[in-house]
């Protein structure tokens, strides 16, 4: 399917992040270009020991290297350097058919959504490795607990945006939690997105995930501690509040007792303990309630610098605009030879 006339005007550029894909990348470049002939296709070389950058160049991609390890650095280079009206990021694996680019795109442009992320069939049931799809199913529940039930796969890595989507995002992300960060970056700004649940393939022989299902799930979990804070420092900090009221409490009710049946305070380092856990949660519930404050603040100078960013136009609103500007131009034009004939007949 030629997907050329579907989007004319968009400048589109796909953008893939690799790390030693050179077994998969060349076809992953031809596909896309097959798919999206009209696009430009950057290959985000991430420190590949393979021939994964030759390979690339081979199949017609730009390719440019990023020398700091991990997938978040990637993709910050990426929306910092590349410019266009749309934006498709995949990996560089074969997992995912370049053809779902094109529903990708659309997505975006039909829906007015800002990102549009494919879904992968089953990825919770079987991906790849028994614990990577445990890990799925954990922290997809998880992400919907702390955030809200926007996204059922926070980990895709098919994803399309659109320009002002890029450059609002600020990417502090190192590695594979930069989906996550996505995710409550556009659930936090209230940005249109839209899931198309896609197909999900498996690697080719020999060429190995990179994820460490240990490492890289405990990296997550502390993405989600540190979004929790940064996002909702009132939840963050009142559970601590409410954990150190709690022991406070625990402590003080054997002392309140033996104080009540003999008017004396005999455990009094006890008594101290719970003094100071009470005051410490109180504490933790102030600086609650005052970050609580400021990210709402940082939300609204987010929120004003991502509608301060052209929102992307559809294709037919592109050449009604195009038409209009002819149109007055035109009218301009007829006024101003309107005006010297006038003035040669005053003459």
């Amino acid at each position: 399917m030629d997907a050329a006339p579907a989007f004319p005007g968009l400048d589109i550029a796909v953008v893939l992040p690799c790390y030693n894909e050179g077994a998969t990348i060349g076809a992953v470049v031809r596909g896309f270009r097959k798919a999206l002939p009209d696009a430009r296709i950057c290959v985000f070389d991430n420190n590949s020991s393979d021939r994964t950058a030759v390979e690339a160049c081979v199949a017609g991609a730009e390719v440019i290297r990023e020398g700091r390890q991990g997938k978040g650095h990637v993709v910050r280079r990426m929306f910092a350097d590349i410019d266009a009206d749309v934006y498709v990021m995949a990996d560089g694996d074969g997992t995912y058919d370049p053809q779902d680019a094109v529903d990708l795109v659309r997505a975006l442009v039909t829906e007015r959504a800002d990102m549009a992320v494919g879904v992968r069939r089953n990825v919770t049931v079987d991906a790849g490795r028994s614990g990577h799809a445990f890990g799925n199913r954990l922290f997809n529940g998880l992400y919907r607990r702390l955030f809200g039930p926007d996204f059922t796969d926070v980990f895709s890595g098919y994803r399309a945006f659109t320009r002002r989507f890029v450059k609002s995002f600020p990417a502090i992300s190192h590695g594979f939690e930069i989906e996550t960060e996505m995710a409550v970056h556009a659930g936090q700004l209230h940005i249109p997105t839209i899931e198309l649940p896609l197909d999900y393939g498996r690697r080719v022989e020999g060429a190995p995930s990179k994820l460490r299902t240990f490492r890289d799930g405990f990296r997550i979990l502390m993405m989600f501690a540190m979004l929790v804070k940064e996002t909702r420092p009132s939840l963050f900090f009142g559970a601590f509040s409410g954990l150190f009221a709690l022991a406070s409490v625990g402590f003080a009710l054997p002392v309140f007792a033996t104080y009540v049946e003999t008017g004396l305070v005999p455990r009094l380092p006890t008594a101290v303990l719970s003094t100071g856990l009470m005051i410490l949660a109180a504490l933790l519930a102030t600086a609650g309630l005052v970050l609580d404050s400021l990210a709402r603040s940082r939300v609204e100078q987010k929120r004003i610098l991502y509608l301060s960013i052209p929102a992307l136009k559809r294709p037919d609103e592109a050449r009604n605009g195009e038409t209009a500007a002819n149109l007055a131009a035109l009218r301009n034009l007829l006024g101003q030879l309107g005006s010297q004939s006038d003035s040669r007949r005053t003459g």
